[in-house]
């Protein structure tokens, strides 16, 4: 196992800089993936780890070993791209065999065992005597995984490997990459994706990033639950976190652009403007003496395991998007009375950070 460590990392093209000083250190034998919105330097971060890309500034280190101008092969990684880039004219096992043959002192027993074995765990040794064009999309993807696996990296990269599958070969596939992790004993991992669900149920950590920069970096519940700053917490979940814009006075939480008041204690030290944060999910139909929001449906959507429900809050902002369980019968411009447990509400200052409730203050004997 090889842990990667980033100190200071920089990118750019001439005078445009895409990325801007990353900090970051994955353990050994961590899967780590980074998520952030199209531009936003993931793919380019992945990389430059990879040796594809020169480092402007900054140290990158595997396994200890200073990498900076090591090239791909003698950095000692894997990488898997979006397409799978399978030679057309060779089969299966020729495919997965081919980096091997190219490195002459690598025996035929023993390219032969590794290819073997990497068949064995992506469950394709019925395939390796096809041609690609022969597979499926999934069947194909795992080749693409098999090829990277005789390699025996110290760490695998993954840049986006199912974005060309349909919704339930993804699935499927993703189950094969969470199991390959197990399979290989914990190699390092990074993963680069757009989806959401995969980097939530693949990771041990998640990096979220934006232009260039790391917003925040934990488990897939630490950035759920407890957002560093309005964009993490409108990024990580779907929907998208509710923002409503609102000022603190004496105490209480006022909605802004005319929406009324909340009947919620502002976070202690709080004052002026901020911003209210609740999930769509941590919203439920209430009475009127229960109701922490109060609005106008404006539109249902009906998923069948859940109903999204448009509400207009009377206010200028966008709509409070809740979601609930199951087939919910809500018309047109009915109105609605909405509740959520104080300890799901998130507040973020005007400069966008989370207001955190103050640790306890220590006393000693």
């Amino acid at each position: 196992m090889a842990g990667v460590t980033l100190k200071g990392v920089k990118k750019a093209y001439g005078a445009v800089e895409v990325l801007h000083g990353i900090d970051l250190d994955i353990r050994p034998g961590e899967f780590v993936v980074f998520v952030g919105p199209s531009g936003c330097g993931k793919s380019t971060l992945l990389r430059v780890i990879a040796g594809l890309e020169e480092i402007t500034a900054g140290r990158l280190e595997i396994d200890g070993r200073l990498v900076n101008h090591a090239s791909p092969k003698e950095r000692g990684i894997a990488m898997v791209f979006q397409s799978y880039a399978l030679y057309p004219h060779m089969t299966v096992y020729e495919n997965m065999a081919f980096g091997l043959t190219l490195e002459k002192d690598t025996p035929k027993s023993e390219i032969d065992a590794r290819v073997r074995r990497a068949a064995d765990i992506l469950q394709i040794e019925p395939y390796l005597d096809r041609l690609p064009k022969a597979l499926s999309g999934g069947q194909r993807q795992r080749v693409a995984i098999g090829r990277a696996i005789t390699r025996d990296p110290k760490v695998f990269l993954f840049d986006e490997p199912l974005s060309n599958l349909d919704a339930a070969l993804r699935v499927q596939t993703r189950i094969e990459i969470a199991r390959l992790h197990e399979r290989m004993h914990g190699t390092t991992m990074v993963y680069v994706t757009h989806d959401q669900v995969e980097a939530m149920t693949l990771a041990d950590r998640i990096v979220v990033l934006n232009k260039g920069r790391i917003e925040q970096v934990g488990t897939p519940m630490e950035l759920y639950s407890d957002p560093d700053n309005l964009f993490v917490a409108q990024f990580v979940g779907s929907p998208a976190m509710n923002i409503l814009k609102a000022t603190a006075e004496a105490g209480r939480i006022r909605l802004a652009d005319g929406g009324g008041a909340v009947a919620v204690e502002a976070p202690a030290g709080a004052g002026g403007a901020l911003h209210l944060g609740v999930r769509p999910e941590d919203l439920a139909l209430a009475g009127p003496d229960r109701a922490l929001l109060t609005g106008t449906v404006t539109l249902t959507e009906a998923l069948g395991e859940v109903t999204l429900v448009y509400v207009d809050l009377g206010g200028a902002g966008e709509p409070l998007v809740v979601k609930l369980p199951g087939a919910v019968d809500l018309a047109r411009g009915s109105t609605v009375h909405l509740a959520a447990e104080p300890q799901s509400l998130r507040f973020f200052g005007a400069d966008g950070r989370a207001i955190r409730p103050a640790a306890p203050e220590r006393r000693y004997a």
